[in-house]
């Protein structure tokens, strides 16, 4: 038994040998941020794809993948053996996905030990992770599956697609049918299959998505109807199950399944929670989940994904021990629901272990801890917005609701709508999957005038990207209403949002620059078809190919793309003119070493250590900036210590000329010498991004973490900056000979924070 006055070592073990192992990053990254650091201590266990086991620097936590710090582990991380793992952690988050991870190979691992572990134990892990095996275990629980063959890796030499349709055809199958290995998740290796000559194709690359190993192959009927996934928990002190809501998955328009992208790429298909069903249908799915999830015995949690099909059958597809802790997975969004924060889940599942390993007795007071509002500050967080970033703006927004210390702060998420709208939300929306999702919830009870914002906040976190979020326009709204903000004021948020203009000034100011022009879609559409060659050529003069064509007023990646020729140039345009743009920016292609540089201060300014994006087509791509497991980013860059010192120092230039605050983060290229037109490196400016991205791996926090300071710390910073930015000019002293000075200072009155308390009923059933 832990004694209540000692922190229980809680080991977050990720990453791991499996395919998955991206998606296991992203989920012990989730779960280090949101367990109570009041009650333990975060230990984050990193597992390489060889099986060596390092304690991750927290500096390393939030990359966006592995292979950004994988080649510094063995000189910065610290190597431990599995006995010295016993040493290190009192109990085991298991956060790793696949295989060696939930086929009860680590929870084997863990059993020797005597180390205490979430989830299902080693026989009910090893059933769940192979399909063919949990599916006879199903079928003798009278539970459906659907219909299906094995093949085996040693049948591949006398396979064919006639074989395979063979064997369907015994089992009643016919096309299309869904092809899946029988050992992996995250929908990895999977593929539906319309024709009979792409069968054996899609079997070959089922059996083959593992490199280390071929496996066998599920061929199965592809159902219709509703598909869902349902977690279901085990209360604290008792074996006995209740289900969440479940969640109805709608995959995107003229996609077969749901992808990995879909899951995991902000703002991708349709996660609706809870499932657009009867409460008949609620009851038969919840029912059928948790007998599947006996049947299978699996502990502690468990997420079962099935269909609810038209002569309302509930067929169970894939059964997992865990759960992905991805921000806004299934089982974030499900106990949403009931008002329950990503903190107060994980921390029940932990609860429920250590009250069964009998390291702790269960609370007697399940209340939340009670701080008073009036001892903190309110922080309105905007998220969403009117421009083509709004989808990262939600991610962004939510990261810093839920990265911002509850002790410290009552936060009020506020969703601003492509109208420029504001709507409160609770915890139940914030964990929609897409803004799209938010519009359609929202209702006139959540509406907040702008002019209510001083009533309720004491700071506004802008959490906006591009649009009026960050042209100015909010930034002037807020200085309109006296709020203190984050990030840089009406001029310098306006300015940088133009890059043309941004260029041009910058460039009177002495800074190295990337050509550029503006074509103007009035005159363009004005062109025949025969005379935009000419056009283009007369603008562009000397400007050689290739060209990077792009918004002047828009930032992560939207509608950027390379012109290698007159032509393609040509094409990009005419697509380019399609949309609702007026403009588009051609800029010259610099050749160097493309970074970005995180700032910090208002006027005293930190420039973080420079990052190198690598972009597999030479233009950044959107998901390669915010897909788990895709894009490259080294942080620090792989340059000279010296082209360091110049990049920051040209950063911090470009910064205060400008006239930034508080934070934001410029992309620039490094030339060598002999890459220069000078003949001495020099760096040039390409961008301002004023309200950068602060999604859970963005690369600011990537930079800050290299000297030391946590997202959550530098949340703080970006506030106090804030302040410092906005905070009144007392007004000036008078004193006479007979009267005390005598000064005048803002303060705000105390209002009842708007923050909805979580519905109690839930947490009694719980526990």
């Amino acid at each position: 038994m832990i004694s209540s006055t000692e922190k229980l070592r809680i080991g977050v073990f990720m990453g791991g040998k499996s395919i998955e192992r991206e998606v296991s990053f992203n989920s012990g990254r989730t779960v280090c941020d949101h367990l109570d650091s009041t009650k333990y201590t975060i230990i984050p266990i990193f597992q390489t794809e060889t099986g060596s086991l390092f304690i991750l620097p927290w500096h390393f936590l939030h990359r966006g993948k592995i292979t950004d710090f994988r080649h510094r582990l063995d000189t910065e991380g610290t190597r431990i053996t599995w006995d010295g793992l016993k040493k290190a952690v009192d109990f085991v988050y298991i956060a790793v996905h696949g295989r060696y991870a939930e086929d009860g190979t680590l929870q084997g691992m863990l059993e020797v030990l005597n180390i205490p572990y979430l989830g299902t134990k080693v026989l009910g892990s090893a059933t769940g992770m192979d399909k063919v095996v949990q599916k006879e275990i199903l079928k003798n629980h009278n539970i459906d599956v659907p219909k299906g063959i094995v093949v085996h890796p040693h049948e591949q030499a006398s396979l064919s697609n006639d074989i395979l349709m063979a064997r369907l055809a015994t089992e009643n199958i016919t096309l299309p049918c869904v092809v899946k290995p029988i050992h992996e998740g995250s929908s990895l290796g999977i593929s539906v299959v319309y024709a009979p000559e792409q069968l054996l194709m899609a079997v070959m690359d089922a059996m083959h998505v593992t490199p280390i190993t071929a496996q066998s192959v599920l061929i199965e009927e592809r159902l219709s109807g509703m598909e869902f996934t349902c977690i279901a928990l085990q209360r604290i002190g008792s074996d006995e199950w209740f289900t969440l809501p479940p969640t109805e998955v709608a995959p995107e328009n003229d996609t077969h399944f749901y992808t990995y992208d879909q899951k995991y790429m902000p703002g991708r298909a349709t996660k609706i929670t809870p499932a657009r069903c009867s409460k008949s249908a609620h009851a038969k799915i919840a029912e059928v989940c948790i007998q599947a999830t006996k049947a299978l015995n699996f502990t502690t949690i468990s997420r079962i994904d099935g269909f609810f099909t038209a002569d309302e059958r509930v067929v169970i597809i894939d059964p997992n021990t865990l759960s992905g802790m991805a921000p806004s997975g299934f089982l974030f969004h499900q106990a949403a629901e009931y008002g329950m924060s990503h903190s107060e889940l994980i921390n029940f599942l932990i609860e429920r272990e250590l009250v069964q390993y009998g390291l702790i007795l269960p609370s007697a007071d399940t209340d939340k801890e009670n701080v008073m509002s009036t001892q903190k500050k309110r922080v309105v967080v905007l998220l969403g917005g009117d421009s083509n970033e709004r989808e990262i703006s939600f991610e962004s927004g939510r990261n810093v609701c839920y990265k911002l210390s509850s002790h410290k702060y009552t936060v009020i998420p506020l969703f601003v709508n492509n109208k420029m709208e504001l709507y409160k939300l609770d915890q139940r929306l914030l964990l929609k999957n897409s803004t799209r999702e938010i519009t359609l919830a929202l209702t006139d009870d959540m509406f907040v005038e702008w002019s209510d914002l001083p009533t309720i906040a004491d700071f506004v976190f802008i959490g906006l990207h591009g649009g009026k979020g960050e042209n100015g326009a909010v930034q002037g709204t807020l200085e309109m209403l006296d709020l203190p903000y984050n990030g840089s004021g009406v001029l310098a948020s306006a300015l940088c949002m133009d890059k043309f203009q941004t260029n041009n000034f910058l460039r009177t100011k002495g800074f190295a620059v990337p050509t550029s022009l503006i074509f103007d879609k009035k005159e363009w559409l004005e062109l025949t078809p025969e005379s935009k060659e000419a056009y283009v050529n007369n603008k562009l003069g000397a400007v050689a190919y290739p060209v990077i064509v792009k918004p002047h007023d828009d930032g992560c990646s939207v509608m950027v793309n390379k012109a290698d020729s007159l032509a393609q140039l040509v094409g990009t345009l005419d697509e380019f003119f399609a949309s609702n743009k007026n403009q588009a920016m051609v800029e010259e292609f610099v050749r160097g070493v493309e970074l970005t540089v995180g700032m910090l201060g208002n006027d005293e300014v930190t420039a973080l250590p420079a990052s190198m994006a690598v972009a597999k087509g030479g233009v950044l791509s959107i998901e390669e900036k915010f897909l788990p497991g895709a894009g490259e980013n080294q942080t620090p860059a792989p340059i000279s210590a010296e082209a360091m010192k110049l990049v920051q120092e040209t950063m911090k230039a470009a910064y205060l000329a400008v006239g930034c605050k508080g934070y934001a983060r410029i992309d620039c290229f490094y030339q060598e010498a002999q890459q220069s037109p000078t003949g001495q490196p020099r760096v040039v400016v390409l961008e301002f991004n004023t309200l950068p991205a602060l999604t859970p791996a963005t690369c600011l926090f990537h930079q800050a973490a290299e000297v030391g300071i946590r997202p959550m710390e530098m949340l703080d910073k970006i506030i106090e900056l804030g302040f410092q930015q906005h905070r009144k000019i007392t007004k000036p002293v008078i004193q006479t000979e007979d009267e005390p000075a005598v000064s005048v200072t803002r303060k705000h009155e105390d209002t009842e924070t708007l923050q909805a308390k979580m519905p109690t009923d839930f947490m009694v059933k719980m526990f």
